[in-house]
């Protein structure tokens, strides 16, 4: 970018998800080690293989909005509105007639109103279209959470909703930067949500091979770069950040929590579920980042891996970070989640970045769980088991989806 651009700050986030219903409980929880997947009691499983998950446990949707706009939104859109709230309180940021039509929202989604579309379906098919919900087209369609989220907050910016798989949360960030970057926007609401854990894309991962059927053991089925690990498990939630341009977040005296400094993203255009031959659209999106923010390898002081657990997934990202990083891949610690958080599809770009954000806060790292047996093909520094004090002055988010779609932020500790 032009040395003209804008820099462009975090300075609120919020989360609803399996390890915690705000940023201070997950955060708590992840550094523990403690997973939040256990076994679904939000839908029934009986007629598929996977019985576990990642639901977002106690989460009560009327804490956060009106029961009656509760009943109208599909609960991917409950999750995304209850972040949202969440971010904006801590970043102190209130919404005018006079910036409205500065502050946008682009927020991600890979599957959107999954549940409502699937109970909708039996209710017409039972029942015919009389009894369908009045709310059914907009419960159902993907923007649905950025459009709420923009209407309850009097957002009049730019609202997109990226729709690039488990990337979408990352690309969410990265084009609200971009936004920011451009002088556009002064704000951007921005994330990433997803509720897949209805039976029937459950079923689907299941018959593509990606999930792990290790019900009897919940809390160990999701092994990020264990030679063991059999596939990913699903999770549900929502992680909202509040970028801003960084003089507009100085002169209302905010907070500043972090800086983004660089986004990159590649399209391996290779298969439709299976990532390219040794990870090298997702290396090329490494060093798309590394180059936005003007760093090499040697200054990123931590990478937080997407991760997922499935064979393929994890040996081809270790082989990406090994080509982009040389030999400073063995010296750069790599963390891997979702053992915790199971894989929140869209969301979980966004709840990794803030995970990132806590350790420059906090100078913890998140261990990568249930890494017990060694894997030749995954022979990083993986963290494993329990977290580790590291001082995080950058870090680097990976975020992969299905399709090819490739994301990676950097992140650096805000220094005026």
């Amino acid at each position: 970018m032009s040395k003209n651009a804008k820099r462009v700050v975090v300075t609120g986030v919020g989360t609803v998800n399996c390890t915690g219903l705000t940023v201070e409980e997950s955060w708590s929880n992840i550094v523990a080690g403690k997973t939040g997947i256990g076994t679904l009691t939000l839908t029934d499983t009986s007629m598929i293989n996977v019985h576990i998950g990642g639901q977002a446990w106690g989460f009560d949707p009327t804490k956060y909005m009106d029961p009656r706009e509760a009943r109208r939104r599909d609960r991917f859109c409950q999750l995304a509105v209850a972040a949202t709230r969440m971010a904006l309180e801590h970043s102190g940021l209130i919404v005018t007639e006079d910036n409205a039509d500065d502050i946008g929202c682009i927020y991600g989604t890979g599957a959107g109103g999954l549940q409502s579309f699937a109970e909708f379906s039996r209710i017409f098919e039972r029942e015919g279209s009389r009894k369908l919900h009045p709310f059914a087209v907009p419960m159902v369609l993907n923007d649905s959470a950025s459009t709420s989220i923009a209407i309850d907050w009097n957002l009049r910016g730019p609202n997109v909703t990226p729709v690039s798989a488990c990337a979408a949360g990352a690309d969410a960030i990265g084009l609200a930067y971009r936004l920011i970057q451009v002088d556009d926007v002064r704000a951007v609401v921005t994330g990433g949500t997803e509720m897949s854990l209805n039976p029937m894309p459950m079923a689907a991962f299941d018959r593509l091979g990606a999930m792990s059927r290790n019900n009897d053991h919940p809390q160990t089925a999701c092994r990020p770069f264990d030679k063991n690990r059999d596939g990913l498990v699903m999770g549900e939630g929502a992680a909202t950040l509040i970028l801003e341009d960084l003089e507009f977040a100085q002169a209302r005296g905010a907070h500043i929590l972090a800086e983004i400094i660089g986004y990159g993203c590649t399209s391996d255009a290779f298969h439709v579920t299976a990532p390219a031959e040794n990870g090298v659209g997702a290396a090329k999106a490494m060093q798309r980042a590394l180059r936005d923010a003007g760093l090499t390898p040697r200054d990123i002081d931590w990478i937080s891996a997407h991760a997922t657990a499935t064979p393929l997934n994890d040996k081809f990202e270790t082989a990406a970070i090994k080509s982009v990083f040389g030999e400073q891949a063995y010296r750069v610690p790599v963390s891997g989640t979702k053992g915790m958080t199971g894989h929140m599809m869209a969301a979980t770009g966004a709840l990794e970045v803030i995970f990132g954000i806590k350790a420059i806060e906090t100078g913890w790292i998140p261990p990568t769980i249930n890494r017990d047996t060694p894997d030749p093909d995954c022979d990083l520094d993986y963290v494993p088991q329990h977290a580790r004090q590291v001082t995080v002055n950058t870090f680097m988010s990976n975020a992969f989806g299905f399709g090819g779609h490739n994301s990676v932020l950097i992140f650096k500790r805000f220094a005026a």
